[in-house]
């Protein structure tokens, strides 16, 4: 793609990698030129050596007055001898030299328009550290404790002074050619200037935007030679939220222009890496969302944006910025909702952005929402699930932009989420109207041409963002709680694109990823729900959502509190999707009935002739009835309640041995030094009087703590001693409200895992 060269002397220029990019643009737009300063421009940076001062803005310091002598009286009392000092303490605003005591000396300020010259003193036989002011009718002497701050008195006088001047004559232009050279004069001061502050490249910019702000009848080509002489500020400064405005102007009138390209990447490239809150300046969003949007506008179109978004992340399989993701996902998500501002608003009686940014945020200024009409009967509208009542019919709301066709789900459960009881009058929570909550309403939207495009070109982002591995598991962490408006969701091109995200999130093996399937927290919907059959973005007849469960099923998760949150929630499509043979479904329904998930026999009744129903499913359920049979004779009374088995046995030695007899009575089990790993779990759960379990040194781990923490409730002593177990296995042992001794030295044991177990299980020692 591109890169922007920096340092002494750099120019832009165009790397190998940017040559298709900038041969598409020209080959769409071969009629765009570049004026006077085209953007080649060598940047002027100051030299690495030399000393370095902070700007002053106030301090102390000895002023002394001396004004031209013109007789022989005046010679003499202005001599070094006769000279007097007065202590002062100044502060140098914008237009002028102040002192905090306006007496003596300094009984008037000192405007910067007034001083002439600007040095530091060089007469024979002068003060050490002086500063000389010279004004019409005299000088003023300023003298410092030491050389360094003398020279930061020069230093911060002289930028005062020179963006004075600067500010009067970009203030009121004239000739366009004369501004033009006036700004790149400003632009290397401040890029040559010793000063090193903020304020140096950012008060240049400001006069800037101002200039622009108040000239807004400039043609393009000046706006283009303008950007091109600002561009090196740009090169370690965010633009301010004025310049931003007109820098999304230029995206939208002229996204094929060549400043968008060789300008304006850098500065989003920075913008990207760098910022740390689009909520502080929203206008840097807003021009990375329109650069963005400007590059798609290219012959190439979202090859251009796969281009950026790569040298975003970089060549590495590790991004070397943890902003950029963050950032990325913020500008994807404003653009996504901004094709839905108008009518959520509307919908909302809400003030919209542009209002807030205005000071307009009473509801009682706002016009009253759009009267809705009946929609025709003849057009279909998707409802959530038969079983649901439905008001009268849907209605739709017209507006100069937008058809939305809605349909309103008339049950108690809108009440619920609002917090209070049904038909009461408090008002949903803004974000829960964002948000996908169990009584979302089903919409169907109609967009523009420009925002569905808008929509289609930020959810290919997405797409392109979760093919990165290193950005997978932030990215499901940023998207568990479903930050799209609901409209969105039921936009069939949207759902579509934000499926092969959802997938990329359930194939990927780590815990931390497909976890952010589930929903952020109890009571709102998560992807797992929103992709079950019935659900909003389902479209496939419940294939991700069967993949999703077995991916859940198969990690290290509570096993029976999943299934009981299946079994309340999602039973009718698990039992569905186990009719058509779906051999993830079967098994699902096997472990309900195996773990006695379900209470109801007339439910019991129902999934077991679910499972018969099929040739996979009976086979299953005969398996079951197999091992409920000796799981029935391996927990009668009887047998030892002592077991240890030998050193190097195996989980196959174990399944063997629990298999000879009857186990009822085992209450201590020894398996130290044996290589029993997690997969033993399934065995010893099976024994519900074991309250000793003794695994020292065997390679046991995270996923048979989870099981043991689930089924052993009557569990009272565990030895993890040297095992590999984590601190995400040995959270789950917080559960385990009998565990009166726990062994676990030579672990991975962090200390905040181990406060935190001390405080949820203060029994355990």
């Amino acid at each position: 793609f591109l890169t922007y060269m920096s340092g002494c002397g750099a120019s832009f220029y165009q790397c190998e990698e940017s040559k298709p990019l900038l041969g598409e643009m020209s080959e769409g737009n071969n009629n765009t030129k570049l004026g006077a300063g085209p953007c080649k421009r060598s940047l002027h940076h100051c030299s690495s050596s030399g000393m370095r001062y902070k700007l002053l803005h106030e301090g102390d310091i000895q002023v002394c007055v001396v004004k031209h002598p013109r007789t022989f009286l005046s010679k003499i009392l202005t001599s070094k001898f006769l000279r007097r000092w007065e202590p002062h303490h100044l502060t140098l605003t914008d237009s002028s030299l102040t002192s905090a005591t306006p007496t003596g000396y300094m009984e008037t300020s000192l405007s910067y328009s007034s001083i002439e010259d600007l040095q530091l003193l060089s007469w024979d036989n002068a003060p050490k550290y002086c500063v000389q002011l010279s004004f019409p009718g005299g000088t003023v002497l300023l003298q410092a404790a030491n050389s360094y701050l003398r020279d930061q008195w020069f230093h911060s006088l002289q930028w005062k002074k020179k963006i004075y001047k600067y500010r009067k004559v970009l203030n009121n232009p004239s000739r366009w050619d004369v501004v033009l050279k006036e700004i790149r004069a400003l632009v290397d001061m401040a890029l040559t200037s010793p000063l090193q502050d903020e304020s140096i490249h950012q008060a240049p910019l400001h006069i800037i935007s101002t200039l622009l702000a108040e000239n807004s009848n400039l043609s393009t080509q000046d706006h283009e030679n303008i950007i091109v002489a600002i561009a090196p500020l740009l090169e370690n400064n965010h633009p301010p939220p004025d310049l931003c405005e007109f820098f999304c102007k230029h995206c939208r009138e002229r996204p094929r222009s060549m400043v968008v390209i060789e300008v304006f990447t850098p500065v989003v490239q920075r913008i990207l890496k760098h910022n740390m809150d689009f909520g502080k300046c929203p206008r840097l969003r807003l021009f990375t969302q329109e650069y963005i949007l400007a590059l798609n506008e290219l012959n190439a179109g979202m090859e251009v944006v796969k281009k950026f978004v790569h040298s975003m992340h970089g060549p590495t399989g590790q991004c070397p910025h943890p902003r950029v993701l963050p950032n990325l996902v913020a500008v994807c998500l404003a653009a996504i909702y901004s094709c839905y501002e108008e009518f959520i608003n509307s919908r909302d009686n809400s003030p919209s952005l542009k209002e807030i940014r205005n000071g307009c945020q009473q509801q009682n200024d706002r016009k009253p929402p759009m009267p809705l009409r009946l929609l025709p009967p003849s057009i279909p509208i998707s409802s959530p699930a038969p079983s649901l009542p439905l008001s009268p019919p849907p209605s739709i709301v017209n507006s100069s932009e937008i058809l939305v066709e809605l349909e309103r789900n008339n049950n108690s459960a809108n009440a619920k989420r609002k917090g209070g009881p049904a038909g009461g009058d408090s008002e949903p929570n803004l974000i829960d109207c964002l948000l996908v909550s169990p009584a979302v309403n089903m919409l169907s939207i109609q967009l523009p041409a420009q925002a569905d495009r808008v929509l289609g070109c930020f959810a290919l982002i997405l797409k392109m963002l979760s093919d990165y591995d290193d950005w997978r598991p932030a990215l499901a962490s940023l998207l568990q709680p479903i930050p799209f408006p609901k409209e969105a969701l039921a936009h069939a091109k949207f759902t579509k694109e934000l499926k092969y995200v959802i997938q990329r999130f359930a194939e990927d093996p780590r815990q931390e990823v497909h976890s952010c399937l589930l929903s952020v927290r109890s009571g709102k919907d998560g992807w797992f729900q929103l992709y079950s059959p019935g659900g909003v973005a389902c479209d496939d007849d419940g294939e991700l959502f069967a993949s999703m469960v077995h991916i859940l099923m198969g990690s290290c998760y509570k096993t029976k509190k999943f299934l009981l949150s299946l079994a309340e929630n999602k039973l009718g499509p698990c039992m569905l999707l186990a009719l058509r043979g779906n051999q993830t479904m079967v098994e699902i329904l096997c472990l309900m009935l195996e773990y006695n998930i379900i209470e109801n026999k007339d439910t019991q009744l129902q999934i077991i002739s679910t499972l018969e129903s099929t040739q996979v499913g009976l086979r299953m359920y005969e398996q079951l009835c197999d091992r409920q049979r000796e799981l029935k004779e391996l927990q009668r009374k009887g047998g030892p309640t002592r077991l240890t088995l030998p050193s190097k046995s195996t989980d196959a030695d174990l399944a063997r041995l629990l298999s000879s007899g009857s186990f009822g009575n085992l209450e201590n089990l020894s398996l130290a030094f044996t290589n029993v790993t997690s997969a033993c779990a399934e065995q010893l759960i099976k024994l519900p009087s074991l309250k000793q379990l003794n695994l020292w040194s065997t390679q046991f781990g995270d996923a048979g703590l989870r099981l043991l923490s689930e089924h052993l409730a009557c569990l009272q002593v565990l030895n993890l001693c040297e095992t590999p177990v984590t601190d995400a296995g040995l959270l789950a042992l917080s559960s385990m409200k009998s565990l009166c001794s726990l062994n676990m030295n030579s672990t991975k044991l962090t200390a905040d895992t181990y406060e935190d177990l001390k405080v949820k299980t203060p029994t355990v020692h």
